[in-house]
């Protein structure tokens, strides 16, 4: 996990060890289960690192330290996570956080929801805060919709966090040339839609809350259909999976059934839209979930549909936060029973 492994700004990896950390010398094959966060299958030798309390494994670093590492970096992302919400909420703003490996057509996608929208609802104010390690390629293709972005270059870290996101929202319209659409200062419409593009990487953006109202997962079907199985933590937080570019299913082995068998064992209450941004095909349903996700107390009719979307769910604390929450009670938890283990020893 990132909060750990050196971008989110943690310990130096070349720090000495901890004395409750098992090291095993390269030149050693261990014994299945050598070290208590490492699992060995006995059949085949294969690895599972994530097996410990912390369910991660960085060199020189316990297992107790890295939980306590976690606690502390995620309670303080979360906590600004909570005040992106509630400004969000009270300034009207459905904040959506997209997130994909790289490659899935995040961007793409946008472009033609952007245009969509302003033919469907003209008077909808839509943004864009786009995130990647390095350029502005991305935020440039939306700007050329006429939406205004700010573009986040994360350097080497891996994900967009709360901070990031508060600081991105705050200059969005500042650098905003169309005026007439859009003032800074607050201004924002009774109803505005704020897409936030992650960086790609089906990971560490998973556990990362930036105050969103729900994450999107976007999964292109030229990855393969086991992606949710591979990535469980970004499809469980997800409200809803996109499944994009399903134009070129006719040259691609891929089954969708299975892809989205294998979502709904990760998530069963995990939403499914099929869609190719190139086409068109699905974005009828895109944008239908979209309207719902503004205004969730809406009794519009979703059975004109075949495979209708729902509303994200949308609350003082959505389904990520509580997530969230839980996963920090139970770091702390481990937290406790590694101290005690370790005072035992």
């Amino acid at each position: 996990m990132c909060v750990v492994c050196g971008c989110a700004g943690s310990e130096d990896p070349k720090a000495a060890r901890p004395a409750d950390e098992v090291v095993v010398s390269p030149d050693r094959v261990p014994a299945p289960n050598a070290g208590s966060h490492v699992h060995v299958d006995p059949r085949h030798g294969d690895l599972h690192y994530g097996a410990g309390a912390a369910r991660v494994s960085v060199p020189g670093m316990s297992q107790a330290r890295a939980i306590k590492l976690e606690t502390d970096i995620l309670g303080e992302n979360n906590r600004i996570a909570r005040r992106n919400r509630q400004h969000f909420e009270a300034h009207g703003v459905t904040a959506l956080n997209l997130v994909s490996s790289p490659g899935s057509g995040k961007t793409t996608l946008l472009c033609a929801t952007i245009q969509a929208l302003r033919q469907r609802h003209p008077e909808l104010s839509v943004s864009v805060i786009e995130g990647d390690q390095q350029t502005s390629f991305d935020a440039e293709r939306i700007r050329a919709t006429g939406a205004p972005a700010i573009q986040v270059n994360t350097g080497k870290g891996c994900h967009l966090d709360a901070p990031m996101v508060a600081d991105a929202f705050s200059r969005l319209h500042t650098h905003d040339h169309h005026e007439d659409d859009h003032h800074h200062g607050h201004h924002h419409h009774a109803n505005s839609l704020l897409f936030i593009e992650n960086v790609g990487n089906l990971v560490c953006p998973a556990v990362w809350d930036l105050g969103e109202a729900a994450k999107v997962a976007i999964l292109s079907v030229t990855e393969g259909e086991d992606k949710p199985l591979k990535y469980p933590d970004m499809f469980a937080a997800a409200s809803l999976m996109v499944l994009n570019k399903i134009d070129l299913l006719p040259h691609l082995n891929f089954d969708v059934e299975r892809c989205i068998q294998a979502a709904r064992r990760v998530n069963p209450a995990i939403e499914v839209i099929r869609l190719s941004a190139t086409t068109g095909a699905g974005m009828d349903d895109w944008l239908h979930w979209l309207e719902h996700a503004m205004s969730p107390g809406d009794a519009h009719d979703h059975h004109h549909h075949h495979h209708q979307p729902a509303s994200p769910a949308r609350s003082e604390g959505p389904d990520t936060e509580a997530a969230l929450r839980r996963r920090v009670a139970e770091l702390e938890a481990a937290l406790a029973a590694a101290a005690g283990a370790a005072t035992s020893d």
